[in-house]
């Protein structure tokens, strides 16, 4: 197994993250403390969580919370669901086992690097590309173009991070019967579903197709990144099998605390997502008027869904340095196009990543307006 390249964003954030005075760029809804959350608890997740002890718990994920995210498909069942810590650690064990060195994958990018470098240490990968002229639209074409005899499975996520783009629901359907009809797996990474702005979310993979896994996690759409609580559901349960024997040898299960926790978020997430759109939905008009304000540094479109986009740079010193002399000069930390490189096809290279879930950006985009205009 080759060695993976150090994971860009990851990097970044490791020196920037918690040092930088204004984080601009995350990729998560707004956060709550945990009395906030124990105070949304039902009276089982109340007594769950009093009750709480801390030992083992079991490596598929506490059947409560089991049957809580299945509620959230139509089609899935508690043996549908296996649990992991964070997105993560399920993308990584479901393109290292459910891959073979003779299997060939398909990934759409721009993406979150280990949707294609994971894959690229098993397997060939080939890339679609989202494009900006086409408004990050989903290429059904394209990925059928790139299908090859021996291609075991497409890699996919809808919203985009970092584009925001969600596909057409006719798009969308178009891809899933694509998989299903030439015995392709559909990976479907759905961790911003639920923050759509102005139309419904798509249907679920694995809602879809039988063979389809669908990945979410409580950090994202949800904004409990803490938790470290994901999922993959999947109605092929001998997948689930093997991943569970794989998850054997990374986490064996997960932390208890957070499980109940999970199950307490759940339960109320009609109040999270329509806390976390209104975030989203408030703050939209803030970064309109701000990158509006400079029409000749900035190209921003609003995202289809999510909690963050990719706002064209087109200032003369480029994306990369408009990004490292901003973090440095006025402690207001975005993400620029090179963290978002691929090495499958070409990908924006004046473009940045904005966040738009996280409450009263007002301060980052004071600081960030002060430092262009001491520069003009």
């Amino acid at each position: 197994m080759p060695t993976l390249p150090d994971f860009r964003l990851e990097t970044y954030f490791a020196r920037w993250e918690f040092n930088a005075r204004y984080h601009l760029t995350a990729s998560d809804a707004q956060t709550m403390g945990l009395s906030e959350l124990v105070d949304l608890a039902d009276d089982d997740g109340r007594e769950r969580w009093e009750s709480l002890t801390l030992g083992y718990t079991e490596t598929r994920g506490l059947p409560a919370l089991r049957e809580e995210i299945a509620s959230t498909y139509t089609e899935a069942d508690p043996d549908d669901i296996l649990c992991f810590a964070g997105a993560e650690e399920a993308i990584y064990l479901a393109m290292r086992t459910l891959l073979e060195p003779t299997d060939h994958l398909v990934v759409l990018t721009p993406n979150y690097q280990a949707a294609e470098t994971v894959p690229l240490a098993v397997c060939e990968v080939t890339g679609v590309a989202l494009r900006a002229e086409d408004n990050w639209a989903l290429d059904v074409e394209a990925v059928e173009g790139a299908l090859r005899p021996n291609t075991r499975m497409v890699s996919v996520n809808f919203p985009n991070n970092p584009t925001g783009a969600v596909p057409s629901e006719d798009a969308w359907l178009r891809l899933v019967r694509l998989c299903e009809d030439r015995g392709i797996t559909l990976f479907s990474d759905e961790v911003y579903r639920g923050l759509e702005l102005g139309r419904d979310p798509l249907p679920q993979a694995t809602d879809l197709s039988g063979t389809a896994l669908s990945l979410n996690v409580m950090s994202k759409a949800y904004g409990l990144p803490g938790l470290r609580i994901g999922w993959i559901a999947c109605r092929d349960r001998t997948v689930l099998d093997t991943l569970e024997r794989a998850k054997h040898y990374t986490t064996i299960c997960n932390s208890a605390p957070s499980e109940i926790l999970a199950l307490i978020a759940l339960r109320a997430r009609d109040h999270l997502l329509d806390r976390n759109r209104a975030i989203v939905t408030e703050n939209l008009p803030v970064f309109t008027e701000f990158f509006g304000g400079y029409p000749d540094l900035f190209e921003f479109t609003p995202p289809d869904g999510g909690c963050v986009c990719f706002p064209r740079y087109l200032g003369a010193d480029g994306v990369e340095t408009m990004c490292a002399d901003l973090v440095e000069q006025a402690g207001v930390l975005l993400l620029p196009a090179s963290i978002y490189s691929s090495a499958l096809t070409e990908t924006p290279t004046d473009r940045f990543r904005v966040g738009l879930g996280r409450r009263n950006p007002g301060p980052a985009l004071s600081a960030w307006a002060d430092w262009l205009e001491k520069r003009s």
